[in-house]
Protein backbone atom coordinates (compact mmCIF):
# COMPACT_ATOMS: atom_id res chain seq x y z
CA UNK A 1 0.00 0.00 0.00
CA UNK A 2 1.25 3.51 -0.84
CA UNK A 3 1.22 6.05 1.93
CA UNK A 4 -0.92 9.41 0.94
CA UNK A 5 -0.32 12.37 2.86
CA UNK A 6 -3.02 13.87 4.26
CA UNK A 7 -4.27 17.10 3.47
CA UNK A 8 -3.15 20.42 5.06
CA UNK A 9 -6.00 20.85 6.27
CA UNK A 10 -6.14 17.56 8.21
CA UNK A 11 -3.22 18.21 9.71
CA UNK A 12 -4.84 21.36 11.63
CA UNK A 13 -7.79 18.90 12.59
CA UNK A 14 -4.75 16.68 14.39
CA UNK A 15 -2.90 19.59 15.58
CA UNK A 16 -6.27 20.63 17.25
CA UNK A 17 -6.97 17.50 18.86
CA UNK A 18 -2.73 17.01 19.97
CA UNK A 19 -1.38 19.86 20.83
CA UNK A 20 -4.03 23.69 21.30
CA UNK A 21 -5.81 24.37 24.35
CA UNK A 22 -9.32 23.20 22.41
CA UNK A 23 -7.83 19.65 22.30
CA UNK A 24 -7.64 17.48 24.80
CA UNK A 25 -10.32 14.64 23.60
CA UNK A 26 -9.88 11.60 24.89
CA UNK A 27 -11.51 9.75 21.96
CA UNK A 28 -12.26 10.50 18.11
CA UNK A 29 -13.99 7.68 16.51
CA UNK A 30 -14.54 8.37 12.82
CA UNK A 31 -17.33 6.55 11.38
CA UNK A 32 -17.86 5.01 8.25
CA UNK A 33 -20.57 2.51 6.35
CA UNK A 34 -20.72 2.45 2.73
CA UNK A 35 -23.76 0.39 2.37
CA UNK A 36 -26.00 3.27 3.42
CA UNK A 37 -23.57 6.13 2.86
CA UNK A 38 -23.20 7.14 6.43
CA UNK A 39 -20.11 9.45 7.49
CA UNK A 40 -19.57 10.35 10.76
CA UNK A 41 -17.51 11.54 13.73
CA UNK A 42 -18.03 10.85 17.83
CA UNK A 43 -15.84 12.78 19.98
CA UNK A 44 -15.32 12.36 23.42
CA UNK A 45 -13.73 15.23 25.06
CA UNK A 46 -13.85 13.67 28.87
CA UNK A 47 -15.75 11.15 31.17
CA UNK A 48 -14.51 12.70 33.99
CA UNK A 49 -17.76 13.83 35.84
CA UNK A 50 -19.56 10.55 34.19
CA UNK A 51 -20.26 8.56 30.43
CA UNK A 52 -20.00 11.87 27.77
CA UNK A 53 -23.32 13.05 26.86
CA UNK A 54 -24.20 15.24 24.19
CA UNK A 55 -26.50 15.02 20.80
CA UNK A 56 -25.78 14.16 17.00
CA UNK A 57 -25.57 17.21 14.87
CA UNK A 58 -26.93 15.95 11.23
CA UNK A 59 -24.86 18.96 8.41
CA UNK A 60 -23.76 19.16 4.78
CA UNK A 61 -20.49 20.56 6.17
CA UNK A 62 -17.94 22.15 3.19
CA UNK A 63 -15.25 19.25 4.00
CA UNK A 64 -14.82 16.16 6.36
CA UNK A 65 -11.78 18.49 8.23
CA UNK A 66 -14.94 21.22 8.99
CA UNK A 67 -16.93 18.32 10.33
CA UNK A 68 -14.09 17.13 12.68
CA UNK A 69 -13.56 20.08 14.37
CA UNK A 70 -16.99 20.87 14.43
CA UNK A 71 -17.41 17.46 16.50
CA UNK A 72 -14.24 18.80 18.64
CA UNK A 73 -15.49 21.60 19.45
CA UNK A 74 -19.05 21.00 20.27
CA UNK A 75 -17.43 17.71 22.27
CA UNK A 76 -15.52 20.02 24.62
CA UNK A 77 -18.66 22.57 24.84
CA UNK A 78 -20.79 19.40 26.20
CA UNK A 79 -18.26 19.02 28.91
CA UNK A 80 -18.16 22.60 30.30
CA UNK A 81 -22.03 22.48 29.93
CA UNK A 82 -22.48 19.51 31.46
CA UNK A 83 -20.46 20.17 34.36
CA UNK A 84 -22.27 23.64 35.47
CA UNK A 85 -25.42 22.48 35.30
CA UNK A 86 -24.50 19.67 37.93
CA UNK A 87 -24.80 16.86 35.68
CA UNK A 88 -22.98 13.28 36.63
CA UNK A 89 -22.16 13.28 32.87
CA UNK A 90 -18.54 14.31 30.59
CA UNK A 91 -19.20 15.89 27.32
CA UNK A 92 -19.23 14.32 23.73
CA UNK A 93 -20.65 15.07 20.48
CA UNK A 94 -21.43 13.67 17.20
CA UNK A 95 -21.75 14.90 13.54
CA UNK A 96 -23.24 13.08 11.04
CA UNK A 97 -22.06 14.80 7.18
CA UNK A 98 -24.46 15.50 4.76
CA UNK A 99 -27.80 17.19 4.04
CA UNK A 100 -29.98 15.43 6.21
CA UNK A 101 -33.11 16.04 3.70
CA UNK A 102 -31.36 14.43 0.71
CA UNK A 103 -29.42 11.16 2.55
CA UNK A 104 -31.30 10.32 5.71
CA UNK A 105 -32.62 7.07 5.68
CA UNK A 106 -33.70 4.32 9.04
CA UNK A 107 -30.63 1.85 7.38
CA UNK A 108 -27.76 5.24 8.06
CA UNK A 109 -29.57 5.87 11.06
CA UNK A 110 -29.60 2.21 12.32
CA UNK A 111 -25.76 2.09 11.61
CA UNK A 112 -24.95 5.05 13.39
CA UNK A 113 -26.88 3.26 16.73
CA UNK A 114 -24.04 0.33 16.26
CA UNK A 115 -21.34 3.21 15.73
CA UNK A 116 -22.22 4.68 19.33
CA UNK A 117 -23.38 1.30 21.11
CA UNK A 118 -19.49 -0.55 20.20
CA UNK A 119 -18.49 2.41 22.95
CA UNK A 120 -19.99 0.63 25.27
CA UNK A 121 -21.96 3.41 27.03
CA UNK A 122 -18.93 6.07 27.07
CA UNK A 123 -21.08 7.81 24.78
CA UNK A 124 -24.63 8.72 25.16
CA UNK A 125 -26.28 10.42 22.01
CA UNK A 126 -29.53 12.61 21.74
CA UNK A 127 -30.94 15.04 19.50
CA UNK A 128 -29.16 18.21 17.56
CA UNK A 129 -29.72 20.43 14.41
CA UNK A 130 -30.58 18.47 11.62
CA UNK A 131 -32.23 15.26 14.06
CA UNK A 132 -35.03 15.06 16.05
CA UNK A 133 -36.57 12.61 17.94
CA UNK A 134 -38.15 10.51 15.19
CA UNK A 135 -34.99 9.59 14.54
CA UNK A 136 -33.68 9.54 18.13
CA UNK A 137 -36.39 6.42 18.18
CA UNK A 138 -34.28 4.73 15.02
CA UNK A 139 -31.10 4.89 16.66
CA UNK A 140 -32.56 3.64 20.13
CA UNK A 141 -33.24 0.35 17.95
CA UNK A 142 -29.52 -0.29 17.49
CA UNK A 143 -27.98 1.63 20.55
CA UNK A 144 -29.32 1.67 24.38
CA UNK A 145 -27.51 4.74 25.06
CA UNK A 146 -29.77 6.70 22.93
CA UNK A 147 -31.97 10.00 24.97
CA UNK A 148 -34.44 12.73 23.67
CA UNK A 149 -36.62 9.94 22.50
CA UNK A 150 -40.63 9.73 22.09
CA UNK A 151 -42.46 9.36 25.03
CA UNK A 152 -43.99 6.26 23.53
CA UNK A 153 -40.64 4.72 23.43
CA UNK A 154 -39.51 5.66 26.90
CA UNK A 155 -38.41 8.86 26.03
CA UNK A 156 -38.22 12.94 27.35
CA UNK A 157 -39.47 14.10 23.74
CA UNK A 158 -38.50 17.29 22.39
CA UNK A 159 -35.59 18.68 24.86
CA UNK A 160 -35.90 22.32 23.08
CA UNK A 161 -38.79 22.67 26.00
CA UNK A 162 -36.71 22.86 28.73
CA UNK A 163 -33.63 24.12 26.74
CA UNK A 164 -36.14 27.26 26.00
CA UNK A 165 -37.30 27.36 29.54
CA UNK A 166 -33.15 27.36 30.81
CA UNK A 167 -32.94 30.44 28.92
CA UNK A 168 -35.32 32.23 29.97
CA UNK A 169 -34.20 31.60 33.58
CA UNK A 170 -30.56 33.07 32.33
CA UNK A 171 -32.61 35.80 30.84
CA UNK A 172 -34.63 36.59 34.25
CA UNK A 173 -30.87 36.13 36.06
CA UNK A 174 -29.36 38.92 33.40
CA UNK A 175 -32.20 41.14 34.42
CA UNK A 176 -32.05 40.64 37.86
CA UNK A 177 -27.91 41.45 37.65
CA UNK A 178 -28.18 43.99 35.71
CA UNK A 179 -31.65 46.31 36.21
CA UNK A 180 -32.09 44.44 40.56
CA UNK A 181 -35.37 42.68 38.64
CA UNK A 182 -35.79 38.97 37.46
CA UNK A 183 -39.00 40.27 35.29
CA UNK A 184 -38.99 40.62 31.54
CA UNK A 185 -41.85 42.69 31.66
CA UNK A 186 -41.45 46.13 29.91
CA UNK A 187 -38.33 44.83 28.51
CA UNK A 188 -37.64 44.68 24.92
CA UNK A 189 -35.89 41.32 23.46
CA UNK A 190 -34.75 39.98 20.36
CA UNK A 191 -34.68 36.62 19.11
CA UNK A 192 -32.93 35.72 16.32
CA UNK A 193 -33.82 31.83 15.17
CA UNK A 194 -37.63 30.97 16.15
CA UNK A 195 -37.67 26.85 15.06
CA UNK A 196 -37.15 24.37 17.47
CA UNK A 197 -36.21 26.23 20.95
CA UNK A 198 -37.06 29.95 19.45
CA UNK A 199 -40.42 29.57 19.10
CA UNK A 200 -41.12 28.58 22.80
CA UNK A 201 -39.13 31.03 24.33
CA UNK A 202 -41.26 33.67 22.51
CA UNK A 203 -44.24 31.95 24.68
CA UNK A 204 -42.41 32.20 27.89
CA UNK A 205 -41.18 36.10 26.96
CA UNK A 206 -44.85 36.89 26.09
CA UNK A 207 -45.99 35.24 29.63
CA UNK A 208 -43.65 37.30 31.31
CA UNK A 209 -45.06 40.43 29.58
CA UNK A 210 -41.80 40.91 27.54
CA UNK A 211 -41.90 42.81 24.13
CA UNK A 212 -41.04 40.66 21.47
CA UNK A 213 -38.91 41.01 18.57
CA UNK A 214 -37.78 38.10 16.02
CA UNK A 215 -36.54 37.13 12.99
CA UNK A 216 -35.45 33.70 10.91
CA UNK A 217 -34.04 32.62 7.47
CA UNK A 218 -37.39 30.54 7.47
CA UNK A 219 -40.40 32.45 5.98
CA UNK A 220 -42.99 29.61 7.24
CA UNK A 221 -41.12 30.35 11.17
CA UNK A 222 -41.87 33.99 11.26
CA UNK A 223 -45.59 33.40 9.69
CA UNK A 224 -45.81 30.78 12.93
CA UNK A 225 -45.19 33.19 15.57
CA UNK A 226 -47.01 36.04 13.92
CA UNK A 227 -50.05 34.41 13.23
CA UNK A 228 -50.21 33.09 16.78
CA UNK A 229 -48.84 36.05 18.39
CA UNK A 230 -49.89 39.15 16.00
CA UNK A 231 -48.35 41.39 18.93
CA UNK A 232 -44.69 40.17 18.28
CA UNK A 233 -42.52 42.52 15.46
CA UNK A 234 -40.61 40.95 12.75
CA UNK A 235 -37.84 42.09 10.82
CA UNK A 236 -35.77 41.40 7.59
CA UNK A 237 -32.30 39.64 9.20
CA UNK A 238 -30.04 39.51 11.90
CA UNK A 239 -28.74 42.28 10.97
CA UNK A 240 -31.53 44.47 11.00
CA UNK A 241 -32.67 42.95 14.44
CA UNK A 242 -29.14 43.62 16.36
CA UNK A 243 -29.36 47.40 15.50
CA UNK A 244 -33.32 47.56 16.43
CA UNK A 245 -33.37 50.67 18.38
CA UNK A 246 -34.35 50.61 22.45
CA UNK A 247 -33.02 46.50 22.33
CA UNK A 248 -32.43 45.15 25.65
CA UNK A 249 -32.39 41.56 25.36
CA UNK A 250 -30.26 39.68 22.12
CA UNK A 251 -31.00 35.99 22.12
CA UNK A 252 -28.77 34.15 19.07
CA UNK A 253 -31.17 31.26 18.62
CA UNK A 254 -29.60 29.63 15.54
CA UNK A 255 -26.09 28.61 14.43
CA UNK A 256 -23.17 29.59 16.36
CA UNK A 257 -20.63 32.37 15.39
CA UNK A 258 -23.33 35.07 16.10
CA UNK A 259 -21.24 37.44 17.87
CA UNK A 260 -18.04 38.53 15.91
CA UNK A 261 -16.35 41.10 14.97
CA UNK A 262 -19.14 43.13 12.75
CA UNK A 263 -21.51 42.21 14.98
CA UNK A 264 -20.76 43.41 18.55
CA UNK A 265 -19.87 46.64 17.29
CA UNK A 266 -23.56 47.45 16.45
CA UNK A 267 -25.33 45.29 18.91
CA UNK A 268 -27.99 47.78 21.04
CA UNK A 269 -28.55 45.70 23.38
CA UNK A 270 -27.80 45.63 26.96
CA UNK A 271 -27.47 41.85 27.64
CA UNK A 272 -26.94 38.99 25.29
CA UNK A 273 -28.49 35.33 26.22
CA UNK A 274 -29.81 32.69 23.61
CA UNK A 275 -29.55 29.34 22.69
CA UNK A 276 -27.47 28.47 20.40
CA UNK A 277 -24.57 26.64 20.67
CA UNK A 278 -20.76 28.73 20.28
CA UNK A 279 -21.88 32.16 20.41
CA UNK A 280 -18.18 33.66 20.55
CA UNK A 281 -16.94 33.55 16.81
CA UNK A 282 -13.41 33.68 18.17
CA UNK A 283 -11.60 34.96 22.04
CA UNK A 284 -11.42 38.13 22.30
CA UNK A 285 -15.06 38.32 21.19
CA UNK A 286 -16.44 38.20 25.53
CA UNK A 287 -13.86 40.74 26.18
CA UNK A 288 -15.13 42.82 23.14
CA UNK A 289 -18.57 42.72 24.54
CA UNK A 290 -17.59 43.66 28.40
CA UNK A 291 -15.71 46.76 27.20
CA UNK A 292 -18.59 47.86 25.39
CA UNK A 293 -21.05 47.19 28.59
CA UNK A 294 -22.88 44.37 27.10
CA UNK A 295 -23.89 41.30 29.80
CA UNK A 296 -22.81 38.22 28.55
CA UNK A 297 -24.66 35.12 29.21
CA UNK A 298 -22.49 32.28 28.47
CA UNK A 299 -24.66 30.26 26.13
CA UNK A 300 -23.68 26.82 27.15
CA UNK A 301 -24.50 27.85 30.68
CA UNK A 302 -28.21 28.97 29.93
CA UNK A 303 -28.81 26.60 27.33
CA UNK A 304 -28.71 23.14 29.12
CA UNK A 305 -32.00 23.00 30.07
CA UNK A 306 -32.29 20.14 26.94
CA UNK A 307 -29.28 18.45 28.46
CA UNK A 308 -30.39 18.60 31.67
CA UNK A 309 -33.79 16.88 30.25
CA UNK A 310 -32.43 14.02 28.52
CA UNK A 311 -30.23 13.09 30.91
CA UNK A 312 -32.85 12.32 33.27
CA UNK A 313 -34.47 10.26 30.40
CA UNK A 314 -31.78 7.76 31.73
CA UNK A 315 -32.90 7.34 34.74
CA UNK A 316 -37.04 7.20 34.15
CA UNK A 317 -38.15 10.42 32.48
CA UNK A 318 -39.62 12.56 35.24
CA UNK A 319 -40.68 16.37 33.53
CA UNK A 320 -41.01 17.93 36.75
CA UNK A 321 -37.80 16.64 38.60
CA UNK A 322 -36.00 17.61 35.10
CA UNK A 323 -37.62 20.88 34.83
CA UNK A 324 -36.77 21.64 39.22
CA UNK A 325 -33.48 21.33 37.94
CA UNK A 326 -33.16 23.42 34.94
CA UNK A 327 -35.07 26.26 36.85
CA UNK A 328 -31.61 26.11 39.21
CA UNK A 329 -29.93 28.20 35.88
CA UNK A 330 -31.25 31.06 37.65
CA UNK A 331 -29.00 30.23 40.21
CA UNK A 332 -26.21 29.19 37.91
CA UNK A 333 -26.44 32.58 35.37
CA UNK A 334 -26.30 34.94 38.54
CA UNK A 335 -23.34 33.02 40.38
CA UNK A 336 -21.24 33.72 37.55
CA UNK A 337 -21.78 36.98 37.03
CA UNK A 338 -20.80 36.61 41.00
CA UNK A 339 -18.09 35.32 39.92
CA UNK A 340 -17.25 37.27 37.31
CA UNK A 341 -17.34 40.60 39.14
CA UNK A 342 -15.55 39.73 41.88
CA UNK A 343 -12.43 38.40 39.75
CA UNK A 344 -12.57 40.97 37.26
CA UNK A 345 -13.00 39.19 34.15
CA UNK A 346 -15.75 38.19 31.57
CA UNK A 347 -18.82 35.99 32.37
CA UNK A 348 -17.19 33.69 29.55
CA UNK A 349 -14.35 33.07 31.00
CA UNK A 350 -16.26 32.75 35.27
CA UNK A 351 -17.83 30.16 33.81
CA UNK A 352 -15.12 28.62 32.17
CA UNK A 353 -13.13 28.21 35.51
CA UNK A 354 -16.21 27.13 37.42
CA UNK A 355 -16.87 24.38 35.51
CA UNK A 356 -13.01 23.43 35.36
CA UNK A 357 -13.22 23.46 38.99
CA UNK A 358 -15.91 21.06 39.14
CA UNK A 359 -13.79 18.55 36.23
CA UNK A 360 -10.46 18.85 37.92
CA UNK A 361 -11.99 17.61 41.15
CA UNK A 362 -13.92 14.59 39.66
CA UNK A 363 -10.55 13.57 37.99
CA UNK A 364 -8.40 14.02 41.76
CA UNK A 365 -11.26 12.42 43.19
CA UNK A 366 -11.30 9.19 40.86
Amino acid sequence: MTDVAPPADDLGVLSTLFHSEQGGHEQVVLCQDRESGLKAVIAIHSTALGPALGGTRFHAYASDAEAVLDALNLARGMSYKNALAGLDHGGGKAVIIGDPDLIKTEELLLAYGRFVASLGGRYVTACDVGTYVADMDVVARACQWTTGRSPGNGGAGDSSVLTAFGVFQGMRASAQHLWGDPTLRGRKVGIAGVGKVGHHLVEHLLEDGAEVVITDVRADSVERILTSHPDVTAVADTDDLIRTAGLDIYAPCALGGALNDTSVPVLTAKVVCGAANNQLAHPGVEKDLADRGILYAPDYVVNAGGVIQVADELHGFDFDRAKAKATKIFDTTLAIFRRATVDGIPPAAAADRIAEQRMAEARRAG
